[in-house]
């Protein structure tokens, strides 16, 4: 029997480029803070990654109720809510255990996820779906008798592809949100496979908090789908996706290496070498955002350049106006020791 046809994109000199930044950036952020290997980290990513995407499936908990409902406090919420949020939890700890490829740990997967929450959990569905936005059908699903051969050929692909795992997990949500095989839950679906392939290739990728990336984009990851839907292919999709997983490994790079507790010593991202350099000269926060290509102002303070000023790197030029909006920057000695 002729092996099925493989899901339609093309290699991108993009999507090249983004595969080798996020390969060598994935290296350094396991290098300087082991973040693989440090239980409360790992824990906060993953409660982190759990509310970004059921956030995106209009889940109200806010990130401090989940965090007190996973450490076995009382929470004030929905019924259905609490319960979405500790399936995820549950199916989260359990990935490890699964193969990508496996029909039957797919659907056992969903099985958890969805459990007391639709009444068809862990099957396929059994009926025509389609995605409305208000009273428009923006994407009418394959038939439902199709679905299990459309799945069973995808996973065969996963299995059998040669193609990067950066690549192949990208496809494979894409893939999946197209077939749409299931009632209900094919969004926190595709991003938990996606993670389980990523993790397989580097197990830093089941505790990066992807998830909250695509959340704060989620309108452009649902416009992206659309237009793949009409090109017929999920090139584009791939590439939104790794430039979301290229942020998320940005902020991680930020954040990570003092969260880790290796050293109370910076080890500064190469964004923030960039802004060290380019701070010679005093400099705005929009012009520094532009560098560490940021778009959200509170995290870029937070994650990029708090940790620079706390090191003694870069310093304000109205210092006692820290909210100014003539406030600029500029590299210290020390900053500037650290960035030749």
């Amino acid at each position: 029997m002729a092996s099925p046809d493989p899901p339609p994109y093309t290699i991108t000199p993009a999507i090249l480029s983004l595969v080798a930044e996020i390969a060598g950036e994935m290296g350094r952020i396991g290098a300087l803070s082991g973040a693989a290997q440090i239980p409360k980290l790992r824990r906060e990513n993953r409660i982190r990654s759990i509310h970004a995407s059921l956030a995106i499936e209009n889940n109200t908990l806010s990130l401090d109720q989940v965090t007190a409902l996973l450490s076995g406090r009382r929470v004030l919420g929905p019924a259905r809510e609490i319960r979405e949020v500790e399936n995820a939890f549950a199916a989260y700890e359990v990935m490890p255990s699964w193969n990508p490829s496996s029909t039957k740990d797919l659907l056992a997967a969903h099985g958890l996820m969805l459990s007391g929450l639709v009444p068809d959990a862990g099957k396929f569905r059994t009926r025509s779906v389609g995605i409305a936005q208000g009273k428009q059908i923006v994407h009418l699903a394959p038939p439902a008798d199709r679905v299990p051969g459309l799945m069973k050929d995808l996973l065969y692909w996963l299995k059998r592809t040669d193609a990067h795992p950066l690549i192949a997990g990208c496809v494979f949500h894409y893939e999946l949100e197209f077939i749409h095989p299931f009632a209900d839950g094919n969004g926190r679906m595709g991003r938990l496979w996606q993670t389980l392939i990523l993790s397989q290739w580097n197990p830093l990728f089941a505790f990066l908090p992807v998830e909250s990336v695509i959340r704060d984009r989620q309108a452009s990851y649902y416009k992206v789908l659309a237009n793949c839907d009409k090109a017929g292919n999920s090139t584009a999709f791939i590439e939104f996706l790794l430039g979301t997983l290229k942020t998320a490994l940005n902020e991680a790079a930020a954040s990570e290496p003092i969260a880790a507790g290796k050293s109370t010593k910076l080890a500064p991202s190469r964004h923030q070498v960039s802004i060290l350099r380019q701070c010679r000269v005093e400099t705005a926060i929009g012009a520094l955002m532009a560098i560490a290509e940021r778009s959200d102002r509170t995290k870029f303070r937070n994650q990029i350049l708090k940790p620079l000023l706390d090191a003694g790197w870069v310093e304000m030029t109205l210092p006692d106006k820290p909210n100014s909006r003539l406030q600029k920057y500029r590299t210290t000695p020390a900053g500037q020791a650290v960035s030749t």
